[in-house]
């Protein structure tokens, strides 16, 4: 049986635990309200900018910029993104899962990973995953350059016909309480088939011209949909963050609440046994 020392020795480590727990939820919770802010203030504009250049580009010629054009597909890249620290749940571990599901159905192509953020680079190079370039440490002070950083790089090798096709992993913010992956295509651009606006029959006027607007529009799509991916992802994490912390404090106050039971019947039976040793001296002395 374990001695009364060892007993409260224990419930003041799960205490001084339960108070880094703590802290960490409040930390969370106070980075989330930002982060949630950012994501809601980007979304709006992404999804403009996205509906924007699938309407002209519905009625492009995709020859008319190599973003656009829908080769053969021989070489896919996967651009994972996960978070640069641990003690989130299964933040990080669900969409690492969902890569290396993704990667596997895809076993005909020469595939390549991309990588964002520290555990994804971690977990994916300690598996031997062909990672072609990594970017780590940004998440506690995201810019928008961070965003242009990654797509630049992107488009380098996408013109450079390293890459035909890019697929971008991440976690996309529901709520506080819920997180969903979703694998998203990144290049090329694909434009939707909107039937309104081909009913329409809209002939745009192009100053200068359609490849120079093309060349311009693009790659502001794709920064600010990268932007809004790093949004999403930091929002998710601190969410998932603040989820798990709070469900530690609770397991540490369970567990403080049956180690104290435990150690008042340590104690009680310790008592016991010293009264009954008591008693027997006494009996033993008359």
């Amino acid at each position: 049986m374990a001695t009364l020392r060892a007993i409260k020795r224990r419930i003041n480590s799960v205490k001084g635990t339960q108070k880094i727990t703590k802290a960490m939820n409040m930390v969370a919770a106070a980075k989330l309200r930002r982060a949630q802010e950012n994501i809601i203030n980007a979304r709006p504009y992404a999804y403009k900018m996205k509906s924007v250049l699938n309407d002209i580009a519905v009625l492009t010629d995709p020859d008319i910029h190599p973003l656009l054009e829908q080769r053969e597909i021989k070489k896919i890249c996967f651009v994972v993104v996960a978070g640069d620290r641990g003690l989130c749940g299964g933040f990080n571990s669900n969409v690492l899962r969902r890569a290396e599901s993704v990667y596997n159905e895809y076993n005909e192509f020469e595939r390549s990973v991309l990588t964002v953020g520290k555990k994804s680079r971690d977990f994916l190079k300690s598996r031997k995953y062909p990672v072609i370039c990594e970017y780590i440490n940004f998440f506690r002070a995201l810019k928008f350059s961070d965003a242009q950083h990654i797509i630049n790089w992107i488009i380098k090798l996408y013109l450079e016909r390293k890459l035909d096709k890019v697929d971008v992993i991440y976690n996309e913010f529901k709520s506080a309480l819920r997180q969903e992956i979703v694998v998203e295509h990144l290049l090329p651009f694909i434009p939707e088939d909107n039937k309104e606006i081909k009913r329409q029959d809209i002939d745009y006027v192009y100053e200068p011209s359609a490849d120079k607007i093309m060349d311009s529009l693009i790659p502001l799509h794709l920064n600010v949909q990268m932007w809004r991916i790093l949004l999403e992802s930091n929002a998710s994490e601190h969410a998932a963050r603040m989820t798990a912390m709070e469900a530690a404090t609770d397991n540490a106050q369970e567990m403080i609440e049956n180690l104290t039971l435990l150690f008042n019947r340590t104690r009680q039976q310790a008592i016991t046994k010293e009264l009954t040793e008591i008693v027997g001296g006494a009996e033993a002395l008359k």
